[in-house]
């Protein structure tokens, strides 16, 4: 199999500088504003995207180091395959995470409860339609 490359669009910008800092998941940071600064030449891409109320963030885990296909969650004591989990240390390390999209200002997205640390790396952005994903 060869390898796949992937070219990241943008940047996630959070207060979550360390990963011991950051919330487990979306629901621990509630109200937590962020921004998604897209490369420039990305932002025709953005059109029609402000009238939605929610977007499907992928993103590469650019800290994230190794992987191990059985790991302990947080808050268990068990061992589970990493593919029943949402453990970063992944054979593929990327994350996706559903957020509230506040407004779109040129290349930059204004978005809501994100625990994605500063400086990650985003591969795509795809629209939240409540009909398909919910």
């Amino acid at each position: 199999m060869t390898g796949i490359v992937f070219t990241p669009i943008g940047t996630v910008r959070s207060p979550f500088h360390d990963p011991r800092d950051m919330p487990i998941q979306p629901v621990g940071a509630r109200g937590v504003r962020e921004t998604v600064e897209l490369d420039p030449a990305c932002a025709a891409g953005l059109k029609d995207l402000a009238g939605l109320s929610r977007i499907i963030l992928l993103y590469r885990f650019h800290r994230s180091e190794g992987y191990a296909l059985e790991v302990v969650p947080f808050l268990d004591r068990t061992p589970h395959g990493v593919f029943a989990t949402r453990a970063p240390r992944r054979p593929n390390a990327i994350g996706l995470s559903v957020l509230r999209l506040v407004a779109v200002d040129g290349a930059t997205l204004h978005v809501l409860d994100v625990d994605i640390l500063d400086g990650t790396p985003v591969l795509d952005i795809k629209p939240y339609v409540p009909a398909f994903d919910a």
